[in-house]
């Protein structure tokens, strides 16, 4: 086995046969492994001087590091898997289900694990997204509101599961086999590979060690490219700097709205009519967002910050149900009628196109 490992500078998964007590070697291939056990075995081959630090890096797989990073299943637990979506945001995690953000925040404050589990979620979905273990949506990629929200957050999601038929009036939904979970019933989510489990499943934190961290540092004296980040937020620009950010590629302005206080505004923008309107609305979002961009520039510290004109995505801005039309209608002076027949108007039917704006 030595020799093999030596020939083949790699772990080695060998096939054999014992036959009139006689040992033949039938077959070698490189082993698989983990995440875990391949930032493991790519140190200890530089240690024996097997392989050298570049090739020690060049052997995992960058996205398999993800994984890394977020709580992963405990694989020795019985899994049963009753549905699969997209592997949204990474990590591992089980709660009661939940069809409503109120009600995800409602269990919050009761120190109660929730899966949010909406058809698609919106920016009224944020404070319910925040309260929540996982997210599951029906609708939706992996650049969906969910999707990218959740990344953000660091919160596990699985998106885009058609194989999941969702009733919120009598709150449960029904997987392509015909189970049904209700509201309360125990899920785990699993945003590395997609999987939908019944029940809770036990998982292992992440851990940033030793052979990690040394890879990392390989890594760090090997590359030519800068790494910057996505951020909108002053939260998620101070975590993109301590995990070793160098500036902001891609602040999308639109996404400094997802707050339930400023999303009003924007959609007092959205709908009005006049230029006088649109402006009242502009000069309640100003304060916010000038706050928001000089916390985002003392923590990128004189590191460039690339920003994105407004581009809203006018489906997920604007009210869905009765009561948020009737809120923005209040705001706007306007019968309700009139709002809605304003949506109607502004209805997309590729809200990817985005109207981008100055």
């Amino acid at each position: 086995l030595k020799v093999l490992e030596k020939h083949y500078k790699d772990m080695q998964d060998v096939e054999f046969t014992v036959e009139n007590k006689k040992l033949w070697m039938l077959q070698t291939r490189s082993g698989k492994r983990t995440s875990k056990s391949a930032v493991k075995i790519a140190v200890d081959m530089v240690r024996e001087k097997l392989i050298s630090k570049k090739e020690a890096v060049l052997r995992l797989d960058p996205n398999s590091l993800d994984t890394l990073l977020h709580p992963t299943l405990d694989e020795k637990s019985t899994i049963n898997v009753i549905a699969n979506g997209l592997p949204a945001s990474p990590g591992a995690a089980s709660g009661k289900v939940v069809f409503t953000s109120d009600e995800a925040e409602r269990l919050n404050g009761m120190m109660q694990d929730t899966i949010l589990v909406r058809i698609e979620t919106s920016p009224e979905d944020i404070h319910g997204m925040h309260a929540a273990k996982g997210i599951l949506t029906a609708r939706g990629g992996m650049t969906s509101h969910a999707a990218v929200v959740a990344r953000g957050m660091g919160r596990p999601c699985v998106s885009g599961s058609s194989e999941i038929d969702i009733n919120y009036e009598n709150k449960k939904f029904k997987t392509s086999t015909s189970l049904e979970i209700k509201e309360g019933d125990t899920i785990t989510i699993d945003g590395s590979t997609g999987r939908i489990i019944l029940g809770e499943v036990p998982t292992v934190k992440p851990e940033i060690s030793g052979d990690f961290s040394k890879l990392m540092n390989w890594a760090d004296s090997f590359r030519k490219l800068k790494v910057r980040t996505n951020s909108e937020t002053p939260a998620d620009t101070k975590i993109a700097r301590d995990f070793g950010a160098e500036g902001i590629g891609l602040c999308r302005t639109e996404h400094m709205f997802f707050d339930e206080e400023r999303i009003l505004s924007v959609r007092e923008m959205i709908l009005s009519k006049t230029l006088d309107d649109r402006n009242k609305a502009l000069n309640k979002l100003l304060p916010h967002q000038k706050k928001d961009f000089i916390e985002i520039f003392k923590i990128m510290n004189g590191l460039p910050v690339t920003i994105r004109l407004l581009d809203p995505p006018l489906h997920e801005f604007l009210p869905k149900n009765s009561n948020e039309i009737i809120e923005v209608a209040k705001s706007l002076d306007l019968p309700s009628k009139e709002v809605e027949g304003r949506i109607s108007e502004l209805h997309e039917h590729n809200p990817m196109l985005g109207h981008r704006g100055c």
